[in-house]
């Protein structure tokens, strides 16, 4: 098979452990992918593929994960520290019964992410730095419930802030729903990325190589990586049941970014100019899409 894994027979039990025969089940997926994978395009492992369960599961990690952000949102301002944002996180998640996916995570040091102006990503928090008037920030929530993985991000405008900052951030928003509208059961996911890049740059953005969207689900960090760079028709087909965050970092200056922060995960504009980054999470239907965390 297209995966390297065995084929059950038709009337074997499927491998998604839906119960189900595999003749009605995901037989004609399969068949399916094999074709396209033949064809050369890049499918998706069968463990990629989430089943109808464990969409439930991600689902309840979300809510949290959601939450999370929600709490934030009614909190945040002024003279807000990144150190208490993370405090809030760590306490609202533990409280609602699941874990902070950062804490810990290749050895980061914190529940949260809080990238503030020309931080790209991976800001760490701390009480010595405080929020002030015309500051934005992205705060990065992931969020671990009964081994599912949810992940999502939003932008905060603190105060007043520039036309230019505030410009900055609402097309960094409204470039989601131009990769959303590519979505499609059986699409690409290079389709996705060139809607974001192609939207940013009419703005006279830039858009961050090196990172990018990632599956998710029952990993923090799974196959696809989704680049926001990518060519249309190209990279792995969106079959039903994967599930993937779409996570766009767009720079009002130039695309390079800085990564020789010390502490090892500080990302920052190489120009100083700001950037923002909103993300979504979601599952591929057999309709279209399913947002999962916001």
């Amino acid at each position: 098979m297209y995966d390297g894994e065995g084929q059950p027979g038709r009337n074997d039990e499927c491998w998604c452990g839906s119960g189900r025969k595999y003749k009605k089940c995901h037989l004609e997926t399969d068949e399916r992918l094999q074709q396209l994978y033949e064809q050369g395009f890049e499918v998706p492992a069968r463990g990629l593929l989430k089943t109808p369960a464990d969409i439930e599961g991600i689902k309840k990690s979300a809510a949290v994960n959601i939450g999370v952000l929600d709490y934030v949102a009614e909190r945040i301002g002024p003279n807000t520290t990144t150190g208490e944002i993370d405090r809030w996180v760590y306490d609202y998640t533990v409280e609602h019964g699941a874990v902070p996916a950062p804490l810990g995570y290749e050895g980061y040091p914190k529940s949260v992410c809080t990238s503030v102006n020309e931080v790209v990503c991976h800001g760490i928090p701390s009480d010595d730095e405080v929020l002030v008037e015309g500051d934005i920030v992205n705060v990065d929530c992931s969020t671990i419930l009964d081994g599912y993985f949810s992940d999502s991000s939003r932008m905060f405008c603190i105060g007043e802030v520039s036309p230019e900052k505030r410009e900055l951030v609402r097309v960094t928003k409204e470039s989601l729903d131009k990769a959303l509208e590519q979505v499609k059961p059986w699409g690409l996911i290079g389709d996705v990325g060139q809607a974001v890049n192609d939207f940013a740059k009419e703005h006279g953005y830039s858009v961050v190589r090196e990172f990018g969207g990632h599956g998710i689900g029952l990993e923090f960090h799974e196959d696809p990586f989704v680049s926001f760079v990518a060519q249309a028709n190209t990279g792995m087909v969106l079959v039903p049941g994967l599930v993937f965050t779409i996570e766009p970092m767009i720079n009002l200056g130039a695309q390079e970014i800085d990564m020789s922060d010390p502490n090892g995960w500080t990302v920052r504009t190489e120009d100083g100019s700001p950037t923002a980054q909103w993300e979504i999470q979601l599952a591929v239907t057999e309709d279209g899409y399913e947002l999962l965390s916001w």
